[in-house]
């Protein structure tokens, strides 16, 4: 065998062994994009759709003139949330550094407003919440003075967490 035929070869076994080597991981690649296309075929993958929501209007009215008159008093929080997606998403609950606690309530008829788990944006609908039915509560806010703004995170199903820059604005003012 001459020098030429040997190297020739090992060449032709080193390819192989490359080949045999590769043939593996690509056989594993092959099969998970078809389990992946699968799932996905199947619903598995959820559905393309955007999820969107728009806050238009935000505002903390102060519940008294002075620090001192509005303390140990909660501060109901108004704003307007628009669902710019096809499907409903449901806000589920909210937070702000501003307080000890943001409480979800729905007014009842005669009745002091009472929690609720959470208040549904109808698919390309809006919601308002507002003193006369749902609206959000800040409890045991801290020092709130008109100008400032108050950060809120909104936790929805769909949509995921939304901040908020909600303006506070004296009492009797929206």
């Amino acid at each position: 065998m001459t020098a030429t035929a040997a190297t020739g070869a090992r060449q032709r076994a080193r390819t192989s062994e490359l080949a045999r080597a590769a043939a593996a991981p690509l056989v594993c690649g092959v099969i998970l994009i078809a389990l992946l296309a699968g799932w996905v075929a199947g619903g598995g993958g959820g559905t393309l759709s955007r999820l969107r929501i728009q806050v238009t209007r935000a505002t903390v009215p102060m519940v008294a003139y002075t620090a001192r008159a509005a303390a140990g008093k909660n501060a109901g929080v108004y704003i307007t949330i628009r669902n710019l997606a096809r499907v409903p998403d449901v806000l589920l609950s909210a937070s702000s550094p501003a307080a000890a606690q943001v409480v979800i309530t729905r007014a009842v008829t005669q009745h002091p407003a009472i929690a609720v788990g959470g208040l549904v944006v109808p698919a390309g609908g809006t919601i308002s919440l507002s003193p006369l039915g749902a609206d959000l509560v800040l409890i045991r806010p801290h020092s709130l003075m008109s100008g400032q703004t108050v950060l809120l995170r909104l936790r929805f199903k769909n949509a995921g967490e939304l901040s908020v820059t909600a303006s506070v604005t004296p009492p009797g003012t929206p």
